[in-house]
């Protein structure tokens, strides 16, 4: 069977990102306005737009209304080093206040402070229950639109949604609810209250963003997000956070090793 010749779209888009990838537009560059693609290629102006939204999907770059399309700061992946990251030494490094401006630093990225949400609430069932809490009892939520950029003037663009749930016994009136919680963040404040972290299980699933979640992110609702689930439990077996991170498969990979043994 003859291969199937791709399309107007699929071919110009193809051009584009071998341009990209040679750095003709480098990372946070700005590529041509939808006009000035039509010209060029001589194309209609909804061919046009349908390459920048291929291209946008894959995460190739993305769009701001006004302004126009610019190449993705983070072509490369940001690797989550999930055997490492939340190590004492590793999520404090530089006195950075947890595990994701830890892991940015040590990649070469900027970490972008952003208010964190923090509130008492009844959790979902899912948190009620590893907390053992009777459904009426509320927790403590930590949530926050994370931010990061390519250098410290550079603009910040938003690369997971993070919601930390604690025991309100364990967290309330304690620094887990300031928006600072100081160097190793959360889990080194645990440690200090007599919770340290002992065991960390952590789920993966790939679906679809909510309309809020694509919004926050600055995504198209279309292009899809892992869903990591983070618990953490004390060497007496207590459930003491659990973490939902959203973050688009396009900016993101989990990187993980371990030991084995013998037998």
């Amino acid at each position: 069977m003859a291969k199937k010749e791709p399309g107007k779209v699929e071919r110009i888009a193809a051009d584009l990102r071998a341009m990209i990838d040679r750095g003709v537009y480098p990372p946070g560059g700005q590529l041509p306005s939808v006009s000035e693609l039509q010209a060029a290629e001589s194309i209609a102006s909804q061919t046009a737009r349908d390459v920048y939204r291929l291209l946008e999907k894959e995460g190739v770059i993305f769009t701001r209304q006004g302004k126009g399309s610019f190449v993705s700061p983070f072509l490369g992946k940001i690797t989550r080093d999930g055997s490492g990251r939340y190590q004492k030494p590793a999520r404090s490094e530089g006195g950075a206040r947890g595990a994701f401006e830890a892991e940015l630093n040590r990649l070469g990225l900027v970490y972008r402070p952003t208010p964190t949400e923090i509130d008492r609430a009844r959790p979902p069932k899912l948190v009620a229950e590893a907390f053992k809490l009777h459904h009426s009892a509320k927790a403590l939520y930590r949530r926050r639109v994370m931010h990061a950029s390519r250098d410290a003037e550079g603009e910040s663009f938003a690369v997971q949604i993070a919601t930390s749930w604690f025991p309100g016994d364990i967290a309330f009136g304690t620094v887990l609810e300031q928006q600072d919680t100081g160097p190793g963040g959360s889990k080194s404040r645990l440690a200090d209250l007599g919770h340290a972290q002992k065991l960390i299980e952590e789920k993966i699933e790939v679906r679809m963003p909510s309309a809020g979640e694509a919004a926050s992110l600055g995504i198209p609702a279309d292009r899809p997000v892992y869903e990591l689930t983070h618990q953490a439990s004390t060497a007496q077996g207590r459930v003491v956070e659990i973490a939902v991170h959203v973050m688009p498969v396009t900016t993101w990979r989990f990187s993980y090793s371990w030991e084995l043994s013998d037998s």
